[in-house]
């Protein structure tokens, strides 16, 4: 893993956030879309980097690696984010690191799985349904047909989930127009939920960014352009 110097993560950062900028301001002067670094690839000496240039929130995928670096980096007031898939037998371990937010919550039978544990240690968990929007056998989630019911039922029957809104990843393409479908399908859906309270379209990454908050997202994953 390589460390960068300040001045190079500074120029990173300061580009991504005007990318991020453009893309919000192009949707509306008040659309507010937040930034989550995904730090699995690069040193912990780089996000104390990113933190002393004002960014606070950061994804792991993998649990040991989100247990290891938050201990690391305590005495730092980041906001950790679990945005990997969860295995079940993985789950207690998620819910001892109380992350801020988890984005992968990938089926009902997760979603009661996550509530009985969470019951079980009197804790709750913000999650987000993730949306397989896309319809590709490579990632995981709901469909896009079943995303409002199963939303809908584990909010019913869930209750120690905090159910905060939806994800998903762009459509593995080189097509704009492709990419731009999986993104608009997802927002349809977030869009219909936002009617019962979800505040959280988690869409785009490096590569898609700027379509996805164009497209409606309001929460982006960035880890690749930060640390070139």
């Amino acid at each position: 893993m390589q460390i960068l110097d300040k001045e190079r993560l500074r120029k990173n950062l300061d580009e991504v956030i005007w990318d991020i900028e453009q893309a919000r301001i192009s949707v509306s002067e008040h659309h507010i879309v937040k930034l989550v670094t995904v730090a699995k690839y690069t040193d912990i000496e780089n996000i104390k980097t990113l933190y002393s240039l004002g960014q606070r929130a950061f994804g792991e995928n993998q649990i040991q690696q989100l247990k290891e670096r938050s201990a690391l980096l305590e005495d730092l007031p980041l906001e950790w984010h679990s945005i990997g898939s969860l295995q079940k037998n993985k789950i207690n371990n998620l819910i001892d690191l109380r992350p801020a937010l988890m984005h992968s919550l990938d089926s009902i039978e997760l979603a009661q799985e996550l509530n009985k544990k969470l019951k079980a240690k009197d804790s709750k968990l913000n999650c987000l349904l993730q949306i397989n929007s896309a319809n590709e056998e490579t990632k995981s989630g709901v469909s896009n047909t079943e995303a409002f019911d199963i939303y809908q039922q584990i909010k019913e029957t869930c209750p120690q989930i905090n159910l905060k809104g939806v994800m998903s990843i762009g459509a593995n393409s080189k097509e704009h127009n492709i990419i731009q479908k999986s993104f608009e399908d997802t927002y349809n859906i977030y869009d219909k939920l936002s009617k019962d309270g979800a505040t959280i379209c988690s869409m785009g990454m490096s590569g898609d960014y700027e379509l996805a908050i164009k497209c409606g997202s309001n929460l982006v994953r960035v880890g690749s352009a930060l640390f070139r």
